[in-house]
């Protein structure tokens, strides 16, 4: 009987959080129909350009959203600012809202970011500071990347597909427990109030915003708990779609950042338009370059001492004996530039030759040919002047430079 119960219990449980959950995603269509049909109807169905990437930055309060968003930025190559939403809701409602510890309503939220996302700064990517919080906010942004999948598919084939490009997601998720969570705004706090003193007591400068939340150990635990009952599930749910990023933020900044470099390196099957994968995959990477480069370059070496020996070594005695004085000139730059006329590297695998040696000896040689028109005759009678050409081999050799020490003087 206790087991039924106990059954029963669990089945209503779960009944009553579908059908929440179901609830959520009713309201959640309605906000997006709601927000979409506007900017359709105000800017035109060929105007809703949003961005490429999207890079949802979520994370406890404290976790360090602000002190990251730059490097994120950088990692990602982006130099348009972050879309921060509570920067976004400055409503006096929104403000007592937020005041309170508690968070803005989710049609609000929407309709101003999506009309925010439209600006050019952001066509090929953004991060999104604080989005999503809520499930609903989940499902408005589901709504908005499967529309722009339509979009790109529409356009695809169109003079004006450069603007629908097929959108890449990344949910980065900045973690950190509660007690870290609460010392770190309390700390913000005490910070950003000693700054604001020093400023009104100095009469110069500017202030900067001081939430209350950061001053009231119970107000910031309220906000930490706000997280993890409204965000947090709402954050954990993006894994199941998109590039799922989870950050361990309770550390030093440089060991965070090396979490985040690694987790956002970029993969060009993931970012590229499938079809801009398809034609430039076949392509070898650089990294695959190198894998065999040492085998490669013992083996061309040894083939021309074995099969080319008497040339090989004439290629040698040429660099020793004229190449290196010049470039022991220029020690110090790093750079050498040589030219030779020497009909020797009319074959080809001279210049290899070259190019190897060097290799082989830490130098970085590049080599290439040029043509240069030299008067050879003139013909007093007619005033023409003939013109031989004339190869001139020029190699460019690289190199670590020395420094120059210098004393006191």
């Amino acid at each position: 009987m206790q087991a039924s119960r106990v059954v029963t219990d669990e089945a209503i449980a779960a009944a009553s959080q579908n059908a929440v959950e179901d609830l959520e995603v009713k309201d959640a269509q309605v906000i997006f129909n709601t927000v979409w049909d506007d900017l359709e109807e105000e800017i035109g169905h060929e105007n809703l350009r949003f961005s490429k990437e999207l890079i949802l930055l979520g994370g406890a309060p404290g976790s360090g959203k602000g002190t990251n968003t730059e490097f994120i930025a950088k990692a990602r190559g982006l130099t348009c600012p972050p879309i921060v939403i509570s920067d976004l809701l400055n409503t006096p409602e929104a403000e007592r809202i937020k005041e309170a510890g508690g968070m803005v309503g989710d049609t609000e939220v929407v309709g101003i970011l999506f009309r925010k996302l439209l600006e050019e700064v952001y066509r090929d990517g953004c991060i999104l500071d604080g989005f999503p919080r809520t499930r609903v906010q989940v499902e408005c942004l589901h709504l908005l990347v499967q529309k722009m999948n339509q979009l790109y598919r529409e356009y695809h084939h169109t003079p004006l597909a450069i603007n629908f490009r097929k959108p890449t997601v990344h949910a980065v998720v900045l973690f950190i427990d509660e007690k870290t969570s609460i010392e770190r705004q309390l700390l913000r706090g005490r910070k950003i109030a000693a700054h604001n003193e020093r400023i009104q007591r100095e009469g110069s400068g500017l202030e900067i915003e001081l939430r209350p939340t950061d001053l009231d150990p119970i107000a910031a635990k309220r906000r930490y708990r706000v997280f993890k009952e409204k965000t947090w599930d709402a954050l954990q749910s993006l894994k199941q779609i998109y590039h799922y990023h989870f950050i361990d933020a309770d550390g030093p900044i440089d060991e965070v950042e090396k979490k985040i470099r690694v987790e956002l390196d970029y993969q060009s099957s993931l970012e590229l338009d499938p079809e801009t994968y398809d034609a430039v995959r076949g392509l070898p990477l650089a990294s695959e370059m190198g894998v065999h480069a040492r085998q490669e370059l013992v083996r061309r070496l040894d083939s021309y001492q074995l099969g080319h020996r008497e040339l090989f070594h004439r290629v040698i005695e040429i660099i020793d004996k004229r190449f290196m004085p010049i470039i022991q000139r220029h020690a110090i730059a790093g750079l050498a530039v040589i030219n030779s006329e020497d009909s020797i590297f009319e074959d080809p695998i001279t210049l290899a030759m070259v190019i190897d040696v060097f290799a082989e000896r830490g130098f970085r040689g590049v080599a290439n040919i040029n043509f240069a028109e030299t008067p050879d005759h003139f013909n007093l009678e007619t005033g023409k002047i003939t013109c031989r050409t004339k190869k001139i081999f020029r190699f460019q050799i690289r190199f670590e430079g020395s420094e120059i020490r210098r004393g006191g003087r």
